[in-house]
């Protein structure tokens, strides 16, 4: 695989992550999707606690890649905030709030392990059927 374009996945993937960071997202998990489909490289997973923080985490997505001069090719999930979508072309960020990401538990379906998103205690909520 050419060096350049794992690189500028990387550089992707690590300014999605500081994004994220810097808005205080929770259980940040990156997968490499390169062997699973041609259409993304890289998933990025988060979660958020209220809707306020779902949208302000996906927003400092897009505004910190645009920055970086890539492009966004769509958002989904914006106006709910329960879960907030970024298309970056190579890069798909997912921001959820917990209780959507455990019922959705979309890591399994891309090879990547679930977070323990409340290490040691209960979970405050569950997903609904």
């Amino acid at each position: 695989m050419d060096e350049n374009l794992i690189a500028q996945w990387d550089n992707m993937v690590a300014i999605g992550v500081n994004a994220l960071e810097d808005v205080k997202g929770k259980d940040i998990t990156v997968l490499d999707t390169s062997a699973q489909t041609s259409l993304f490289s890289r998933m990025i997973i988060a979660s958020g606690d209220s809707t306020r923080q779902v949208k302000a985490l996906a927003n400092n997505v897009v505004v910190d890649l645009k920055e970086a001069g890539y492009d966004i090719i769509s958002t989904e999930g914006l106006d709910s905030g329960e879960w907030a979508l970024v298309d970056a072309g190579d890069l798909v960020v997912h921001v959820m709030q917990p209780a959507v990401r455990d019922y959705y538990d979309i890591e399994a379906l891309w090879g990547g392990e679930k977070p323990s998103l409340h290490a040691g205690a209960a979970k405050p909520w569950q997903a609904v059927d």
